[in-house]
């Protein structure tokens, strides 16, 4: 097995509970990691034979542009989408982060 990391991808989004987050929008990071047998891929040196982190980052950026309350349920959205679209991808986990959250500090 291997790992692919995609991390610090930053996207503009309007996810939050509150009103104003949604109108306003906030900036976030959003970090994916996947784990995958890369054993062919190292042989054939073929980007089909492994998980391309452009198709990881496409991912991220249509399911954050979907504004969403919770940052639980658009990590959620990425995961499915990640697990339903690539047959390698045996593990993954996503980080979803918002960089001014409306709550007094960093």
């Amino acid at each position: 097995m291997g790992i692919i990391k995609v991390e610090n991808i930053r996207i503009f989004a309007h996810h939050g509970c509150l009103k104003e987050e949604t109108q306003i929008g906030s900036d976030y990071l959003v970090d994916v990691e996947v784990e995958a047998n890369l054993q062919t891929a190292a042989k054939t040196d073929k980007l089909s034979d492994t998980v391309d982190y452009v198709f990881l980052n496409k991912i991220v950026r249509e399911e954050m542009s979907k504004p969403l309350y919770l940052l639980e349920t658009v990590g959620k959205r990425i995961l499915n989408r990640i697990f339903n679209e690539d047959v390698l991808v045996n593990k993954a986990t996503v980080w979803v982060s918002k960089l001014n959250p409306p709550i007094g500090g960093d």
